[in-house]
This record gives structure tokens, C-alpha cells and sequence, in this order.
């Protein structure tokens, strides 16, 4: 593991995390951070996925409005993460990430993943990058978003004791979209992370549809 510097078209310089893995990758993932920021468990993803064979690139996307965010996963947390959320421009997100996408194509086909905040990203840049694949986790914004068909395979996954994205929501995306498989699980937003206290098997298998996903479109 290892920090990086990126440089976006525009010329702005963003941190990244980049994992790679033992011996030739599969490919190269992009993952998207969630809405705290780059921080244990975000980190912990790449690490899993880099295990698996895959060149992991964490971007900083919030380093346009606060270098090295990392917020604790408490309420006052939550505040302050929220804000710099609501700060972001959703172009520059773009020139970033696709700054992160060109850094690990060297390795092959590039799918993206993310989860909350990043779960919307992943939305986002499926819609206009040339990503192989894509798996968004609980984007709250998906369901306001079904005006511009992804470019890629993509899959999404959401929690049906979710207070963030309500479920009429979520069932508008499939009618938009048939061709994007909608997964719904019997849990709550963020479930991916074990400090949630999510059942091990929901997370397992939401992991296993993704990583099936890059397996097929990546590898």
C-alpha cells in the first residue's frame, strides 16, 4: 500500500491510496470512498480487493474542499462529513476520478466500486466514463439519476431498512434500467461495513455478486 499524487485535467493534485497485489493483476478497480472519507475501513476494501488480484486505487475526492478528510464515524462525524458532501461539484468529481482510472489501466480493464457517497459516484461515472464495470452500494442519489443509461455493466445494492433511500425509490431504477440487476438485502445503509453489525452472510453476499461481476467484465 501506498500514497500517491493524481493530477485531474483541470490540474488539480488529489491524494490516492493505491494497493497493488502479489504477481500479474487481474485488472485495475477504482473504489470510491464512502461518505467519511479515506479512512480505516475504506482502506480495508482496497486491501481485500488487491488480495484478490485487482490494482486498487482509493481517489480523495473530497481533497478539493478538505485535504486528508477522515471522519470519525460518530454523529458530529456524520455533521461535518455531510457538509463537505454537499460541497463537492460533480464535474470535478468526474475529472477526478477518471485521473484514478487512468493511473491503474495500465493493468488491464478498470471496473469501479463504491459505497454511500461513492455508491452515487459510481452511478455518476458509469454514465460517462469507459469503465469495464461498475458495483455502486447504497448511492442515494441513483434513484434521482435515470435520465442517462450507464455505459458499462453495472449492479446495485441497497438496504431495505435503509432511512436513507426509501425503497419507491430504489424500485425505479429496474424499470429504467432492466439490463442493471437491483439487489436488496435485509439490512440497513452502509452494510458493507462489518462495524455496522451487518449479518457477515449479507456482506458476503453482496461481495461475492460484485466480485462475480468484475470477474466476468475485468479479468
Amino acid at each position: 500500500m501506498g500514497m500517491i499524487s493524481l493530477k485531474a485535467a483541470d490540474g488539480h493534485e488529489l491524494a490516492a491510496v493505491l494497493h497493488l497485489p502479489e504477481g500479474k493483476p487481474r485488472g485495475g478497480l477504482v473504489i470510491i470512498q464512502d461518505t467519511y472519507g479515506i479512512g480505516d475501513y475504506i482502506r480495508s476494501v482496497a486491501a481485500d480487493y488487491a488480495a484478490l488480484g485487482y490494482a486498487s486505487i482509493v481517489p480523495a475526492l473530497y481533497d478539493r474542499q478538505v485535504r486528508g478528510a477522515n471522519y470519525p464515524r460518530t454523529p458530529e462525524g456524520m455533521a461535518e462529513s455531510q457538509i463537505v458532501r454537499g460541497r463537492v461539484v460533480w464535474p470535478d468529481i468526474l475529472m477526478d476520478v477518471e485521473a484514478a482510472r487512468a493511473r491503474v489501466t495500465e493493468y488491464g480493464k478498470v471496473g469501479i466500486v463504491g459505497f454511500c457517497f461513492g455508491g452515487s459516484v459510481v452511478w455518476y461515472a458509469a454514465q460517462r466514463l469507459p469503465f469495464a464495470a461498475a458495483s455502486s452500494y447504497y448511492g442515494r442519489d441513483v434513484p434521482h439519476w435515470l435520465d442517462i443509461k450507464p455505459l458499462c455493466p453495472t449492479i446495485c445494492h441497497f438496504g431495505a431498512k435503509d432511512p436513507m433511500i426509501p425503497l419507491e425509490g430504489v424500485e425505479k431504477i429496474n424499470p429504467a434500467f432492466p439490463e442493471v440487476p437491483v439487489y436488496v438485502y435485509p439490512a440497513g445503509h452502509g452494510f458493507d461495513n462489518p462495524a455496522t453489525g451487518t449479518d457477515a452472510e449479507v456482506i458476503a453476499l453482496a461481495r461475492a455478486r460484485t466480485l462475480e461481476l468484475f470477474r466476468t467484465k475485468i479479468d
